[in-house]
């Protein structure tokens, strides 16, 4: 299997130049250990955005032989300011036509104003947790995906300003938006979704230390300021909790819907239940709730896990008298594919499984809680009331 690996990573492109590394010389060492893949490659004169589109083409080339958390990529560099220079020249390159200038975002105090539909946008749903660690951010993703495969175009916004992570799920951690003629930011496109993200403009490794309030004009930014046309859903993951920055957004913009995401053990079932009533107190229709990390099938036994507990918000949806929207169990590559950027839904190999079944579930109800509901022709309908077979 080594021989077809090499000829394999041999044929990745370096973007910079157009040439394989097998024309490059690039490929320093490569070696299997038992599953495990060792490959190392000289990044001279190659970027951060180009090495992670690369490790993105390597991971993807390799994905039908190798598990992907078995495959480990090293880099070396002889001439560490050729990575420099290649930021530069990255940099230098000319802009889109409609994009003229940098985008920038203005901090400031959120105004909370009569609600207006956001331009451009068909349907705007709102995607709650009330606790953070719920594997939220990812299941936001996918459903976007789900709902493209369906044909909708979806946009998305990152709210969660304190630790955005879209960039990094749909592999735009380089990415700087700009702004169009008309003073618009256009958003980011990754797999056919648009996002904004505050994780854009700022370094990743910054803290963010502004209050609540002053962060509702940014977000009010995201939503009116962005051009999102075409849309017919736009999606807004939500941070955690109930305060400033939820408020601010929901109370301005006209959202049509909400979804709960929870885990199902009842410390996150406890959150997730004043998410909901956050929902219900600002009159949002309640799409329904998702128990996400619902189970774990372990790939040596196939034995399955309830590590957090057996249907907990299937229960709890009785109690509330919300819809149940289904259940998304753990699973290696949900996971592994948000960290590499390349999101779940967006790899056809997995559409078998339960995950993928799962999300092509759930993105149809959302769809169908939008549709018109069919009109009752029984025995109280129009047709029995005018042939005399109604009460």
């Amino acid at each position: 299997m080594i021989n077809d690996i090499k000829g394999r990573l041999n044929q990745i492109v370096n973007p910079a130049s157009g040439k394989s590394f097998e024309e490059e010389k690039r490929w320093k060492h490569v070696s299997l250990d038992g599953e495990k893949l060792v490959a190392e490659y000289n990044r001279d004169g190659i970027s951060p955005s180009e090495k992670r589109a690369i490790e993105g083409e390597i991971t993807k080339s390799l994905s039908d032989l190798l598990v992907i958390d078995n495959i480990m990529i090293k880099t070396t560099s002889t001439q560490s300011q050729d990575v420099f220079k290649a930021l530069d020249k990255q940099s230098e390159a000319p802009a889109p036509i409609v994009a003229t200038q940098p985008a920038q975002i203005k901090p400031g105090h959120g105004t909370i104003d009569k609600k207006k539909p956001v331009p451009g946008v068909d349907k705007i749903i709102a995607i709650g947790s009330g606790k953070g660690g719920v594997g939220k951010s990812t299941f936001t993703a996918n459903l976007a995906l789900s709902l493209a495969r369906q044909g909708k175009k979806v946009g998305v916004i990152d709210a969660d300003i304190y630790g955005p992570s879209l960039p990094m799920i749909f592999g735009k951690r380089e990415e700087k938006p700009r702004s169009n003629s008309e003073k618009k930011i256009i958003p980011v496109e990754s797999f056919g979704i648009k996002f904004m993200s505050f994780g854009f403009f700022i370094n990743e490794g910054d803290p963010v230390i502004w209050r609540g309030p002053m962060l509702g004009g940014v977000l009010n930014q995201f939503l009116f300021d962005v051009d999102w046309t075409g849309l017919d859903y736009l999606l807004i993951d939500l941070p955690p909790g109930t305060g400033d920055i939820q408020l601010s957004m929901i109370q301005n913009s006209h959202v049509d819907g909400a979804i709960i995401i929870s885990t199902p053990q009842d410390i996150a079932l406890l959150d997730a239940k004043k998410g909901l009533e956050m929902f219900k107190k600002l009159n949002l229709p309640i799409i329904g709730m998702v128990e996400n990390m619902s189970s774990f099938i372990c790939t040596s036994c196939g034995t399955e896990h309830h590590i957090f507990g057996q249907g907990g918000v299937a229960k709890a949806v009785e109690q509330l008298e919300v819809p149940f929207l289904g259940s998304i169990p753990l699973e290696m590559e949900l996971r592994s594919g948000s960290d590499i950027g390349v999101p779940y839904m967006t790899q056809e190999k997995f559409n078998d499984r339960l995950v993928w079944k799962a999300f092509e579930e759930i993105s149809c109800k959302v769809d169908s809680f939008f549709k018109p509901k069919p009109i009752d022709q029984g025995k109280n309908g129009f047709f029995s009331k005018i042939l005399g077979l109604g009460k």
